[in-house]
């Protein structure tokens, strides 16, 4: 690099926009991800040590530092660290960067690590063209991508990396960042006069749905839009709001604001009110609310709610939040309106809570033995009688016999019991008719004369 290169660089540094600017360079730097790099974990310890040997692919969201991680990783690394970047290189471009690798192990023994950003973006070709390197070790690969990598990434290269996953960013997380870049005298604000109002902050760390990246590029159009008075820069609430192009909603994730209206927003699903439904869910995403926090809650109710008056219910609700890791925001509100709307509109019964009642009875009574001709026979069959006189429902009309399957003591017992609504009442029926006429008829049929 020449003088003219250095200063030319020294100033597109100088000019980086601030999240650029902000990036950590060491492991302690980065906030969030302690699932995968906090103290004494797999990855952080091979990091540190500089023994990343197996290849990884790290998965998440924009603006959650897979990026960063990577970086780190070429700062603490004394092996060859190369970037590529999926979206403007291609097989040319790789084949370069195999034959370097192979040249620097050849003559110095130095190993390659190869990160590739938005790994997803090379086709089947591509990714099979890097394959073979990967497995015979002349490329440890840390692959970028925001997409599932079981879908878009090819199986081969999944099954010779760790697929460590990096979720959105705290709201917390988000606020630390914001703080050190208003504090930070090189990279950041912390030789100008900026003041930014607690819920100025708040706002541009909620709404920037975990994105770091996004929220610290908002602070910056704050901070560079807003003319100065009596030489200070104060960002408020409207400048956050504007900045960020999301007006506030009186939503706290750790106040009564969230749980009351998660709370509405169940008891209007329960209720079958599919327009109160999406009002509630909608203040919600609009707030900045975690999606997936409402997807889980959503499953919780397809099985507590709606049950086996409607067995698709957990199925809507599971494929939706299975739909939205795939396809994220903003589309992904799709799945999850369409979770919403089912499962309002869908027939009610609380009938699978009777679960709350077995647990009561074992912890009461303690749990009791099997019956005998229950017993797996294969073992025991002979010697101890194990499994003598079970009746084989299908050998029976209706693929039914009347026999014990509870404990001693619990035969009579009734711990489920079917509601009148959507397919739970012809499950009702059924059973209905099984313990009532077939178990009568079958009575009949074993009596002598």
């Amino acid at each position: 690099m020449d003088l003219f290169d250095y200063s030319m660089q020294d100033q597109l540094n100088s000019e980086a926009p601030l999240a650029a600017r902000m990036r950590p360079q060491s492991l302690d730097e980065i906030v969030g991800q302690d699932h995968i790099i906090g103290p004494g974990s797999l990855l952080r310890r091979a990091i540190q040590a500089d023994r990343l040997f197996s290849s990884i692919i790290l998965y998440g969201p924009p603006g959650t530092g897979k990026t960063t991680l990577a970086r780190v990783i070429a700062g603490t690394t004394k092996a060859h660290f190369e970037s590529l970047s999926a979206v403007l290189a291609g097989v040319a471009d790789l084949r370069e960067a195999i034959h370097q690798a192979t040249e620097r192990r050849r003559l110095y023994r130095q190993r390659t690590i190869l990160f590739v950003d938005e790994v997803h973006r090379w086709n089947k070709a591509q990714q099979d063209a890097l394959l073979p390197h990967v497995e015979s070790g002349l490329f440890t690969l840390i692959g970028a991508t925001t997409q599932n990598p079981y879908f878009d990434v090819i199986k081969a290269l999944v099954s010779r990396s760790r697929i460590f996953e990096l979720k959105p960013l705290q709201e917390g997380d988000i606020l630390s960042l914001l703080n050190r870049a208003l504090a930070d005298p090189v990279a950041g604000y912390g030789l100008r006069k900026v003041e930014a109002d607690e819920d100025a902050l708040l706002h541009l760390a909620r709404i920037s749905g975990g994105d770091a990246r996004n929220a610290l590029n908002a602070l910056e159009l704050a901070v560079e839009t807003t003319l100065p008075k009596d030489g200070r820069v104060h960002v408020d609430l409207a400048v956050a709001q504007e900045s960020i192009q999301k007006r506030a909603v009186l939503y706290d994730k750790t106040d009564d604001q969230h749980y009351d209206t998660i709370s509405a927003f169940i008891k209007s699903v329960r209720g079958s009110d599919p327009d109160a439904a999406l009002y509630w869910l909608m203040k919600m995403l609009h707030a900045g609310e975690d999606p997936r926090f409402i997807l889980r809650r959503l499953i919780i109710l397809a099985s507590e709610d709606i049950g086996l008056a409607d067995p698709m219910g957990i199925l809507v609700a599971n494929a939706a939040a299975q739909n939205f890791e795939y396809i994220g925001m903003p589309e992904g509100v799709y799945p999850i309106a369409h979770a919403t709307l089912y499962l309002a509109t869908a027939p009610k019964s609380n009938s699978v809570g009777a679960f709350h009642s077995v647990r009561a009875e074992i912890e009461e009574h303690g749990a009791g033995p099997v019956p005998v001709h229950l017993m797996d026979p294969s073992r025991d069959g002979k010697g101890f009688g194990h499994g003598k006189d079970y009746q084989y429902p299908h050998s029976f009309p209706g693929h039914w016999v009347e026999q014990q399957y509870l404990p001693e003591g619990l035969e009579d017992r009734r711990f489920y019991t079917p509601s009148e609504e959507g397919a739970e009442k012809v499950i009702k029926e059924r059973m209905g008719r099984l313990r009532g006429t077939v178990a009568k008829d079958q009575k009949q049929e074993n009596e002598p004369g």
